[in-house]
Order: C-alpha cells, then sequence, then structure tokens
C-alpha cells in the first residue's frame, strides 16, 4: 500500500526543476517592482510633486493597457455578479493606492514595501470569528508579532542611523564619508496609512479571488477593476491639483520618464500577471513568508544600490519577526485534521487509483496538502475541483 504522503507519479516528477523557470519570472517581476517604487520615491521626494496627481496619470495609461490586452467585452458576457463586485474593488484599489503613495512618500520604500503584508491581518480576523477557541491564540500571536515588527521598522531599525545594531552595520566595513540618503524617524502613528494599505490591498485580492475562480476571468476582471480604480481616482486627483500640494514650492515639476514608465510597466501591470503565474503555478499568495523573503532580498539590493540609509541586521530582525507574525497568522489548525486526514488520504488515494475518478483525485490531493498544512497549495487545489 502506498503511504498516503507518496506523491502520485504524474505530479512529483521533478517540481522543484519544474517551477525554476516559474521562480525566476517571479523574483524578476518583483525586483523590478520594487526598483520602480525606490526610483518613483526618489522622484517625489526631490521634486515635491503631487503622488495622487502622479498615481493617476499612471493608471490611466495602465487601464488602457489592461483593457486592450483582455478586452472583457469579448468572450463570455459577465453577469452583473461579477462586474458590480469589480467596481467596487476599483474603488478600494483607488484608496490603496492613494493611501499607499502617502506612506511611501512619508516613510520611505522600505517601510512602505513591508507595510503591503500587514493584509494578513485578515488571518487572524477569519481565525477570531470562525475558528477554535482553543487556536485562537495562535492568531493573536502572530498580530503581536507583526505589530510588534511594524514598530519596530517605524523605530528605525533597518535605518543605519537609529538602528541598535549599528556596529554591525555593513557600512562601517566601508568608508564613512560616503554620502548616505538618509530617512526620517517615524513613529507607529506615521506607519497607519501603509499598514491600512496594506489591509486594503489584501481585501481587493480576497474580492478577485471570491468573484472570479478562474485565472482568464480573473483576467478580465482585473481590466474592468482598474478602469473602475482610475474614474474613481479622477476626482480626488484633479481636486488635488487645484488646491496644490503644500510641498510643491514651484510652478513648474521636473517630470521623471523612468518613474513614469516604470510604474505603469513594472508597478502596476507586470506585478499582477507575475503574481497571477505565482499563485496558479507556485501557489504562492501575495501574504505569505515566501512572497516576503523574495522581497526582503529585492529590497536589499535595492537600499545598498540607492545608497539610502540601511541596517542589514535590524532589516532581517524586523523581516524575521514579520514572517512570523504572517507565518502565525495565515496558518491552518493542524490538530484539528490530523487524525482523521492521515486515515483519509489513504483511502481516498486507493479509491481514485481504482476507480479512475479525477475529482477523488483532486480530492485526495487536497486533503494532503490540508495534512501537511499547506493553505496556498489547498486553496490552489479547491480552485482546479
Amino acid at each position: 500500500m502506498m503511504s498516503p504522503r507518496q506523491i502520485p507519479e504524474d505530479r512529483g516528477s521533478s517540481p522543484h526543476f519544474r517551477h525554476t523557470p516559474v521562480q525566476i519570472i517571479h523574483i524578476i517581476g518583483n525586483f523590478l517592482r520594487i526598483w520602480s517604487i525606490y526610483s518613483l520615491y526618489r522622484y517625489l521626494s526631490e521634486t515635491g510633486a503631487s503622488v495622487v496627481l502622479f498615481l493617476f496619470t499612471c493608471l490611466i495609461p495602465a487601464s488602457i493597457l489592461f483593457l486592450i490586452l483582455q478586452k472583457p467585452w469579448k468572450g463570455r458576457p459577465l453577469s452583473n455578479t461579477q462586474v458590480v463586485p469589480s467596481i467596487i474593488n476599483g474603488g478600494i484599489t483607488a484608496l490603496y493606492f492613494v493611501l499607499w503613495g502617502k506612506g511611501l512618500k512619508s516613510c520611505g520604500p522600505l517601510r512602505a514595501i513591508l507595510a503591503e503584508y500587514s493584509g494578513a491581518v485578515l488571518g487572524v480576523l477569519s481565525g477570531v470569528l470562525y475558528g477554535r477557541k482553543g487556536h485562537i491564540w495562535k492568531k493573536v500571536g502572530g498580530l503581536i508579532a507583526m505589530i510588534a515588527s511594524f514598530y519596530f521598522l517605524s523605530q528605525g531599525w533597518a535605518m543605519e542611523t537609529y538602528s541598535p545594531f549599528y556596529i554591525l552595520s555593513y557600512r562601517n566595513c566601508y568608508s564613512l564619508d560616503d554620502e548616505v540618503q538618509t530617512e526620517q524617524l517615524l513613529g507607529i502613528k506615521e506607519m497607519v496609512l501603509p499598514i491600512f494599505a496594506g489591509i486594503l490591498s489584501a481585501l481587493r485580492r480576497v474580492i478577485a479571488r471570491r468573484v472570479s475562480l478562474k485565472n482568464q476571468l480573473k483576467r478580465r476582471l482585473n481590466a474592468i477593476t482598474i478602469a473602475s480604480a482610475t474614474c474613481f481616482l479622477f476626482p480626488v486627483a484633479m481636486w488635488d491639483m487645484i488646491i496644490g500640494s503644500p510641498s510643491s514650492t514651484s510652478d513648474k515639476v521636473p517630470f521623471s520618464t523612468w518613474a513614469f514608465l516604470s510604474t505603469i510597466l513594472f508597478g502596476v501591470i507586470l506585478i499582477f500577471y507575475v503574481d497571477s503565474i505565482a499563485e496558479e503555478r507556485l501557489h504562492m499568495v501575495f501574504s505569505s513568508p515566501r512572497h516576503l523573503m523574495v522581497a526582503g532580498g529585492c529590497i536589499i539590493v535595492m537600499e545598498i544600490v540607492y545608497n539610502m540609509d540601511f541596517s542589514l541586521p535590524g532589516f532581517l530582525i524586523c523581516c524575521l519577526i514579520l514572517g512570523f507574525g504572517i507565518y502565525e497568522a495565515t496558518s491552518l489548525e493542524r490538530d484539528v485534521f490530523t487524525s482523521n486526514l492521515n486515515c483519509n488520504c489513504g483511502l481516498m488515494y486507493i479509491s481514485s487509483n481504482f476507480v479512475g475518478s479525477k475529482l477523488l483525485q483532486r480530492c485526495w490531493i487536497l486533503l494532503r496538502n490540508l495534512w501537511a498544512v499547506d493553505l496556498d497549495l489547498a486553496y490552489w487545489e479547491i480552485r482546479q475541483c
């Protein structure tokens, strides 16, 4: 009898080598997106341009490109139960861009990127509302770890100037006379904007998954979402242009072509397709420790290249605490399923081989992934059933 945890032959042939090209695409896509964020931050900090107006000008061509590529008006007609939530999701996306842009300008790229993973608190909320009372403390512990990580980030642990690990900083091994782009020390209150933007980002991803289970339909609806987000952002951008940004001292602000194009191509369009491929092929969602590990490596490279005020030991400690919090906040309750799934997995696998049913094979794989506490993989199998 084959062990329940043994991988079937049709799915277990060198999975790591098979997924290596997709992993490379995922790393390159996230690197380009983070590069565009650092370019945008440098442009905003040097010119004092309006964040809302700049993001609105980026969303206009991005929405047009999405509509041209996906053509949501073609193919199977979309129902109102799909279009209306997508339009509402566009309003959430517009609010997310406003808060995220404000947080990027005030907190810097490092803290703005890591704050996007605050969306894992939705896992804590679901655990409190629908989980077992005996396992709520794991979710709460993950939430406390995430709050501690954001507190350390707000206190400058990832900055060389304010880090308690200043002696261990990589920059001390080199000349201290280099010009370093320092950032302002913040409090936890200033981190509210990017943290809330991260929660909105997770909420819009959840709505997109609920509305469309199939990947092609999800891409068509995403074009509607970005187009509606552009429409929702239009009056805000016009009001900001009329009132004027208080930080702008000149009538004419210089324009950065690279910041504009990189935000459109890498920050909006490319990252959507990369995250979709990673979710479909690698079973990796955004608010996960694996995704945080990829983003952390890209942030380290960009902090060094842009000569930012950066402390590697403090950054690694904040990422470890944040990754632990995300893992605990989004983990399944393994003890609830282990005893039953250990038996059911073997029976389901034997039945699927004798009967030859693809549905039973899918159910067996789903149970095995739940038994292994692989939430991302189990969610992917549910979509395939």
